[in-house]
């Protein structure tokens, strides 16, 4: 008897477990759909799990989900996260279905996103700008330093041998105390920068954009020019711009030009506003000093493209945010704007369509 009794208590305990996780099933079952399209840092992971608001798949790589592989993964997805590898244009719309609601992008730039298809389909957009202001400013003035002392020359010559007596010219380069630095884009990073290199007795910072922005200029005593003057005066010329349809191409073969031949040029915007081939003649020739790129076309640049045969041309693989500080911030800003839109309510940093 006291055998049979425990059998029954003991299957009434499995039939309210089983119900308990039918229960919990169904209610997951509910909950928004979300895509991850990368491994994202642990700070927005976190986030993501125990806000018990979404049900959310992720390709766990640190490298790309191939185009097909995303294509199926997200259809009928509720929200989206994505990097800036990945191109959010009317195709991917399109296999995701009407359920998608929000696309938030780990990212400041959004030139991966079609922005009018988004605005077509009344999808929200967050994005995350301001907290990668300071890594950015802090690589863009190291990759000026290494690239106008040569410093990158400096250490291949003393790992291969070519370090030897002292030479009165030998890896001389160019210092920014007196110098005039022109800013192509006066936002927060541009102002950022100018800040940095301030107490390196820079004599003049000068800048252009589409208008100008006395309210930051004023905070670095910046004077507005035209972008002929920008490039005729500048001893450093630094790229801080959004690549727009304006911007695309903008430094080319007319604007080398234009600059002094000890002029060093610098940029951690976006691969999109150089035309390569044309900065690959004016290194070449002579036409400016150097250049410092954190950002090319395609990412990643081939190792047989000849800007990495010049000695005058330092290239980085688009590392301006990578700080653990930074990184771990944007994938919680990111997951926080996700999150936030698929409530409805506000999101911290959206993109107004």
């Amino acid at each position: 008897m006291w055998s049979s009794r425990l059998a029954v208590h003991q299957l009434q305990k499995f039939a309210a477990a089983q119900l308990t996780i039918s229960t919990m099933q169904r209610a997951q079952s509910t909950l928004p759909r979300v895509y991850v399209t990368r491994s994202v840092p642990p700070d927005g992971l976190e986030i993501l799990r125990n806000s018990g608001q979404v049900q959310f798949e992720m390709w766990d790589s640190d490298d790309p989900v191939p185009r097909e592989e995303l294509l199926k993964r997200v259809k009928g997805i509720d929200g989206l996260l994505c990097v800036l590898t990945e191109k959010i244009d009317a195709e991917l719309l399109d296999a995701a279905g009407p359920n998608l609601r929000v696309v938030s992008t780990m990212s400041v730039g959004y030139d991966h996103l079609s922005l009018s298809e988004l605005k077509k389909r009344g999808i929200r957009v967050g994005y995350t700008p301001d907290v990668l202001t300071d890594a950015v400013a802090e690589l863009t003035v190291a990759l000026l330093l290494c690239t106008s002392r040569r410093l990158t020359e400096a250490t291949h010559e003393a790992k291969t041998g070519g370090w030897g007596t002292w030479r009165t010219l030998w890896l001389c380069g160019y210092e920014l105390a007196n110098s005039t630095v022109g800013i192509m884009g006066l936002g927060r990073i541009g102002l950022a920068i100018a800040e940095r290199l301030k107490p390196f007795k820079v004599k003049k910072f000068i800048y252009t954009d589409v208008a100008p922005r006395p309210e930051l200029a004023n905070q670095i005593q910046a004077e507005y020019v035209s972008m002929d003057e920008m490039a005729k005066q500048s001893d450093f010329l630094v790229m801080c711009c959004a690549l727009t349809p304006e911007t695309q191409g903008i430094c080319n073969k007319e604007l080398f030009s234009k600059m002094k031949k000890t002029s060093i040029f610098i940029n951690t915007s976006r691969g999109g506003v150089v035309n390569q081939e044309d900065l690959y003649d004016a290194l070449a020739t002579g036409q400016i000093a150097a250049a410092g790129l954190d950002v090319t076309v395609p990412e990643p640049l081939p190792t047989s493209h000849p800007l990495f045969s010049l000695k005058n041309c330092v290239i980085l693989p688009h590392i301006a945010s990578a700080s653990f500080t930074t990184r771990n911030a944007m994938s919680s800003l990111a997951t926080n704007n996700l999150l936030a839109g698929l409530r409805g309510n506000a999101m911290e940093k959206e993109l107004k369509l």
